[in-house]
């Protein structure tokens, strides 16, 4: 080694012995015929102390340096405690330059906190550079030890980590696949996977029993900020399972997680269902820091002359305080809703006098106003903010606004943190926005997927009311933030077909793309049921970061590009030909017309 300690492990005890160092040259502070460089390397920063004027003029920040000298204790007044290495030096007596380095895109430092000025941009082309900061380097070595704790406790109970193949064929499970040409089979395509849902359940087939991966997913996916296009998550699948075993697993191992940053998470953690997440806080990821429930008002107005709130839902939600807004920010509440695809956000003013003001107090019944607070539980000197129209989209609304009044008045805290798994979540539902993806002719599509198993009790009838069929599929939820997702899955073949059929999947359609999980459930598949967790979302939060780009260590804008490699790019001609991107299928002979016009006769 070209060192003989690191950087940031000397202390006091050190004191007279010589050692050698390598790394950056950090931070530079001179002082007349003598300067003081922090020394940098992956264990943390140590003070140098140079009396050579020539050396000294040569070295630059981020210059790569080997420096032989020895330990001293600071003079008084000079110690920094603030750091590990505060109260020692290293006096140089041999510098030697390894490179050098060029004038830098931004300011590199160990102790630098804040990074507000510099774009995303830039810190992602330079991300190299990014990470030699003390705060961007942490967060993976914080990653580092989530996998190893992950994996130590796995391995303890008996599960095995298998690895699943990376190019699979291309089905239908929701977003978009990245697909990727077969050289060796022109015109066939591989898939990079969304998930190894298939391959997990096949392994339980197999017999494994208990599997685990720390796996790489893939989704092409229009841009979204808190969104990459490949990313990590937990994979956990084991047999003979119901829900309560899944979760109780999940509980343990987020447990271990949040010790390694000191938080205790108390266990069992809570659990509440999609119905009363969606009726209490209008999100089936409900942020549970603070209370502040919806307000169910459909009945209390279902004779109101108001024709905004004749309605098939109508809710609300109590801001306390809000009363002392002024006009122009409630005129931007009504923006703030319509960014988010509302028309508006209506609102009444209960003054300090108790007296009821602003739009909708003018168009409600004098009955109405009169009992709005008490049905409310509104004071004086709060505000109440409306959401009326379909249900599921009138809730989804107050919960957002749920959430924005908490974060307005700073009541979100960053080392609070409040776990709940959502469980009985629909099995189905109806196509109509852009993000479902229809996965056949149907107007039917999975909530979380395919091979998601009905409640038990709902086996039965679950594909003749598929608008109120429930699955056994759960979601884990931290702060308002889906960490993970599962289900117990369909282990029955007839049962995957009816589901498939709901969905517009015929017996011929699934057999062409999913014969493999089908034929493997012959041969005696158990129960089994698993969990997926979101490795980049839950580091995030453990190092109280607002962008999963902070917890990858090469990631890519929100479009997808990396602007450091300039990927995608696009490939060569030659490239073009091998890999048989532009491949067309030879014409049919005559001869062969017939019979391939019977088999497309067949198939219809």
């Amino acid at each position: 080694m070209l060192k003989t300690h690191e950087a940031g492990s000397l202390r006091k005890s050190d004191i007279g012995k010589k050692v050698v160092l390598a790394g950056w040259i950090d931070r530079r502070r001179d002082h007349g015929g003598v300067a003081f460089f922090d020394l940098r390397d992956s264990s943390g920063i140590a003070q140098i102390v140079i009396h050579d004027e020539e050396t000294v003029h040569k070295l630059r920040p981020e210059f790569v340096v080997r420096v032989e000298g020895i330990v001293e204790l600071r003079p008084d007044g000079n110690e920094n405690l603030a750091i590990p290495t505060g109260e020692i030096e290293i006096n140089v007596e041999h510098i030697e330059i390894l490179n050098t380095a060029d004038v830098l895109p931004f300011q590199v430092a160990w102790g630098l906190e804040s990074k507000e000025e510099i774009s995303d941009k830039l810190r992602v082309e330079y991300r190299y550079l990014d990470l030699r900061t003390r705060r961007e380097a942490d967060i993976l070595r914080l990653r580092s030890r989530v996998n190893a704790v992950t994996r130590e406790y796995l391995n303890s109970i008996g599960f095995t980590e298998v690895e699943t193949p990376t190019l699979i064929r291309s089905t239908p499970e929701g977003a978009r696949d990245f697909l990727v040409p077969a050289r060796l089979s022109p015109g066939s395509w591989y898939a990079l996977p969304q998930s190894p849902q298939l391959y997990k359940q096949l392994l339980m087939v197999a017999g494994l029993e208990k599997y685990y991966q720390i796996a790489r997913c893939y989704r092409d996916e229009d841009f979204r900020a808190d969104r990459q296009p490949e990313f990590t998550q937990l994979d956990v699948e084991l047999s003979f399972a119901e829900e309560s075993d899944v979760m109780e697993l999940g509980d343990e191992v987020l447990k271990r997680i949040w010790a390694l940053i000191g938080h205790e998470i108390k266990t069992p953690i809570d659990k509440i269902t999609y119905e009363d997440a969606m009726n209490f806080y209008g999100s089936d990821k409900p942020d549970l820091r603070f209370e502040n429930r919806l307000v169910d008002l459909t009945d209390y107005f279902k004779a109101t002359p108001f024709r905004v709130f004749q309605a098939p839902y109508v809710g609300a939600i109590v801001m306390k305080g809000g009363a002392n807004q002024p006009r122009r920010q409630f005129d931007a509440w009504q923006e703030w809703a319509r960014e988010r695809g509302a028309k508006g956000l209506a609102y009444v003013i209960v003054s300090e006098n108790g007296e009821l003001t602003g739009p909708v107090a003018k168009n409600i019944s004098e009955t109405e106003r009169n009992g709005l607070k008490e049905a409310t539980s509104a004071e004086n000197g709060d505000a109440i903010f409306f959401g009326a129209g379909e249900r599921e989209s009138a809730q989804t609304l107050l919960g957002m606004t749920r959430v924005e009044i908490a974060r307005r008045q700073g009541i979100l805290d960053d080392n609070e943190y409040a776990f709940v798994w959502v469980t009985d979540f629909p099995l189905f539902k109806e196509v109509g926005t852009d993000d479902d993806v229809a996965v056949g002719n149907s107007k039917w599509t999975a909530v979380h997927h395919a091979f998601t198993a009905p409640k038990q009790n709902e086996m039965a009838t679950f594909d003749q009311n598929p608008a109120t069929a429930l699955s056994a599929g759960y979601d884990i939820v931290c702060n308002g933030n889906e960490i993970g997702g599962g289900s117990i899955r369909i282990h029955d073949g007839e049962v995957q077909k009816r589901v498939f059929k709901v969905m517009g999947i015929a017996d011929e359609e699934a057999d062409e793309k999913f014969g493999f999980l089908l034929k493997a459930f012959k041969f005696g598949a158990p129960p089994h049921g698993g969990v997926a967790m979101g490795w980049d979302r839950i580091v995030a939060l453990l190092a109280k970061t607002q962008s999963i780009r902070d917890v990858i260590a090469f990631p890519k804008l929100g479009s997808g590009f990396d602007p450091m490699t300039k990927a995608p790019a696009p490939i060569t001609i030659q490239q073009r030909r091998e890999a048989g991107v532009d491949y067309k299928p030879k014409p049919a002979a005559k001869s062969d017309a017939p019979k391939q016009q019977s088999e497309s006769a067949t198939k219809e």
